[in-house]
């Protein structure tokens, strides 16, 4: 079974993202969900939860924060209400929860729990999770191992934005602004523009985003991540508008479905159809510019000059003059567009298109600094977006209906190909037809009339004794009924088939061993109930995490280093070309002595000082605060 599973920031795209193929929809419960601003009301969640169960879609809810103590009592009654709402899982990150009381919820491991490892992911499908979202940095081959040596279903994502950092490992929005990523509070400083220096304070880069990666794609590894075990293919954007969900949803639906229809040994999940009013396009929605991410490589993978959307590339300019702009490109450009360019000093500059003829568009101001020769993107497509406003997509679960006799009237029977069956009976009174071919065909046509329900007839058969005249006041009310009952039944029998977690007991008594006896504070431990859960698992030493801690700094000999506030495989010097691998060798020559065998750079945003270490051995990047007597004097 393959899940596509989709966004929702709210019941309305969540509901968008089923109707355009989603298998499984994810949604922000009404508190200690990892997206503080794309919160629920439990009302709207079991709204969400009826809608998706029609197609026996999935409806999971993030509760995927680290939980204060006091907050504990709190997440379990959440849960029990989600549970009862309906929902088919939770995704959480504190293992403190599994220390408590909880619905026979399934439990999905977040990818804030730092899912990286084989022996990690081992342990929590060994403590009652059934399935585990693996990081992002995971590659096809790492893919392939895990998938080797475990049974736990493996979610993976297939598009959206980055996390430069390794998910719940970092720290370095509640540093800067006490706003905590694993409290579902970032921040985002990642985003931030920031200037380049070397130890001794010589300015590398100026003022650009180094730390801003492009949004992930792998729209063209699917089939390769299928082989490698992956079950789930994740779209982020909790926070992303409608128009993106349906956008993604849909473009991923048809990739996926081509695949289901190559290999016989493959299905989708949920039930139904989808039909499209629109060709999707992951260009013309938001994004950075793409990229693969370590799927199967090391790569340049930064958008060092902006960290907003550039959307299409349409082409390069190739006339101006005081008033108007040509472009040679293939794209139908819209009063309205939103074009932009990057500038020679690479910022990024914009402006609206007011007038169109053919090829050549009058802006809303004509830009200083474009150039013939300038490559043009658009971040809004006018047209693309307002298609997205409509009616963009319909799906639809097939059914056979059987129209036959009762002693008293008629009896309709509605069938699915997931075996659910509903009856619907009526008594009326019952006159031969006078012209049975055409009262024959009057009865098939109305009983194909399924409106705006889930379903469309793909079978109809009369099985009446002999042809009837039969209103058509009784056939839709007889049709409606049974539509009806088979919605009920449908929903009836996804909730019988919910996965479930260990009970309490069951989990307490759980004491398989923990790979590791010492835990500092990346193990994300703000509470007494994840302490407990650690230590009966065997981990002999717990430092607690930083926001319960508020701890940053460690003194260690002569120099004070702060504690590792973001650990990423991204690397600035394999981004720039130095390296010290050799890996990535750039041609540009710096300036400051020892540049490329240093052993460490800093990052200086307004008054912050970050400092980078660069662990070669594991190809990672440490990023830490460097206290003020530690910074150097700067100097160009």
């Amino acid at each position: 079974m393959l899940e596509l599973l989709s966004p929702a920031k709210n019941y309305e795209q969540g509901r968008e993202a089923i109707n355009h193929g989603a298998d499984a929809v994810y949604i922000g419960a009404p508190a200690f969900g990892a997206r503080v601003a794309a919160g629920n009301t439990v009302e709207d969640i079991e709204r969400l939860c009826r809608y998706a169960h029609l197609y026996h879609a999935r409806v999971f809810v993030t509760v995927n924060t680290l939980l204060f103590d006091n907050e504990i009592d709190d997440a379990v009654c959440l849960l029990h209400q989600l549970y009862n709402a309906g929902a088919d899982a939770a995704i959480i990150q504190d293992l403190g929860l599994l220390e408590c009381d909880l619905p026979p919820i399934e439990l999905h491991a977040s990818t804030q729990t730092h899912n990286a490892a084989l022996p990690r992911i081992q342990f929590l499908e060994k403590t009652g999770f059934s399935r585990v979202i693996l990081a992002r940095e995971t590659s096809l081959e790492q893919m392939l191992e895990i998938r080797r040596h475990t049974s736990v279903d493996l979610e993976a994502f297939i598009q959206g934005a980055l996390c430069v950092s390794y998910s719940g490992q970092c720290y370095l929005s509640q540093y800067l602004n006490h706003r905590s990523g694993n409290r579902g509070c970032c921040s985002q400083p990642c985003r931030s523009a920031y200037d380049l220096y070397t130890p001794d304070g010589t300015l590398l880069d100026k003022d650009r985003h180094l730390l801003s990666l492009k949004d992930f794609s792998a729209a063209s590894h699917l089939r390769a991540m299928i082989d490698a075990g992956i079950t789930s293919f994740k779209i982020e954007g909790r926070l992303k508008d409608v128009g993106y969900v349906k956008n993604t949803t849909a473009y991923y639906r048809q990739l996926l479905d081509s695949i289901i229809e190559e290999r016989p040994d493959l299905q989708a999940s949920s039930s139904g159809r989808c039909r499209f009013f629109f060709t999707p396009d992951l260009e013309k929605t938001f994004n950075r510019g793409f990229t693969d991410y370590f799927l199967r490589e090391r790569q340049p993978m930064a958008t060092l000059s902006t960290q907003k959307s550039l959307g299409k590339r349409i082409g390069k300019a190739t006339a101006i003059d005081h008033r108007n702009i040509t472009v040679k490109t293939t794209e139908t450009l819209t009063p309205g567009d939103g074009l932009c360019y990057l500038t020679p000093q690479g910022k990024l500059e914009g402006f609206l298109v007011n007038h169109v003829q053919g090829n050549t568009f009058t802006p809303n101001r004509m830009p200083d600094s474009l150039a013939v020769g300038t490559t043009l993107w658009r971040n809004n497509d006018q047209a693309f977006e307002k298609q997205l406003t409509g009616h963009t997509a319909e799906r639809r679960i097939p059914i056979t209906v059987v129209l036959d006799d009762t002693p008293n009237g008629l009896q309709l029977t509605l069938s699915d190909n997931n075996g659910c069956q509903a009856t619907a009976t009526t008594a009326c009174t019952k006159e031969p037809a006078h012209d049975p071919l055409r009262a024959t065909a009057q009865a098939e046509r109305q009983l194909a009339k399924m409106g705006d329900s889930i379903f469309t007839a793909t079978n109809i058969s009369i099985k009446c004794s002999q042809p009837w005249f039969l209103p058509a006041s009784v056939l839709n009310q007889l049709r409606r009924d049974a539509v009806q009952k088979l919605e009920d039944i449908r929903i009836a029998q996804h909730l019988q088939h919910r996965g479930h977690c260990p009970t309490l007991n069951e989990r307490l008594a759980n004491t398989f061993p923990y790979y590791q006896t010492t835990l500092d504070f990346r193990a994300n431990i703000v509470n007494r109930h994840a302490e407990q859960f650690y230590r009966r698992h065997g981990v002999e030493q717990i430092e607690y995490g930083l926001e319960k801690t508020n701890d940053y700094f460690i003194t260690t000999g002569n120099s004070t280093s702060g504690k590792t506030l973001m650990t990423t495989r991204y690397c600035l010097r394999y981004e720039l070309g130095i390296c010290l691998m050799g890996k990535n060798r750039s041609t540009v020559q710096l300036t400051s002595p020892g540049t490329h065998g240093s052993t460490h750079l800093l990052l200086r945003n307004q008054n912050n000082w970050l400092r980078l270490d660069f662990d070669c051995r594991n190809c990672q990047m440490l990023l830490s605060a460097l206290p003020p007597h530690n910074q150097p004097t700067t100097h160009t």
